[in-house]
């Protein structure tokens, strides 16, 4: 079960300036798993960008947002749309938010396919390690959004 409710989740003072410094780093060296998403911002209509890493589940392309309420999170929920880039490949998707019944399966399988992102959300109090029930029970807390063509 989280440790935390939403309003104490907070992400890392850092989390910022190292997006912004991996994504510099993602557009020069091509990184098997990560993606940059730009999406427009909920208020001023700015291209927002911040990477991500999707996973795949019986052919569908998914993304956890790893802090309730992020503002990425926000901004995909107002648009709905975004561009993928990875390297010089770039990609509209509709991103559909799924229900928490439809996420659980999904985020059980997220400590084994993104193992990266276990570190990130234990040390904003989200779980205690990469235990699967855990991860579920972030259904309805964290969003799982599902990648559709456009």
């Amino acid at each position: 079960m989280g440790l935390e409710s939403n309003a104490n989740i907070k992400p890392p003072w850092w989390l910022k300036p190292m997006n912004k410094a991996f994504m510099v780093v993602m557009k020069v060296v091509p990184i098997k798993g990560p993606v940059v998403l730009t999406v427009p911002g909920r208020k001023s209509g700015e291209p927002r960008s911040t990477p991500i890493t999707p996973f795949e589940v019986d052919g569908h392309r998914y993304v956890v947002g790893g802090f309730p309420n992020a503002d990425w999170v926000r901004n995909v929920r107002a648009a709905g749309t975004g561009t993928v880039t990875q390297g010089r490949h770039h990609e509209q998707v509709r991103l559909v938010e799924v229900s928490a019944d439809e996420a659980r399966p999904l985020l059980r399988q997220f400590p084994i396919l993104v193992p990266t992102g276990v570190g990130f959300m234990k040390s904003s109090g989200l779980v205690s390690g990469p235990h699967p029930d855990e991860f579920e029970a972030l259904a309805g807390r964290c969003a799982v959004f599902r990648f559709d063509t456009v």
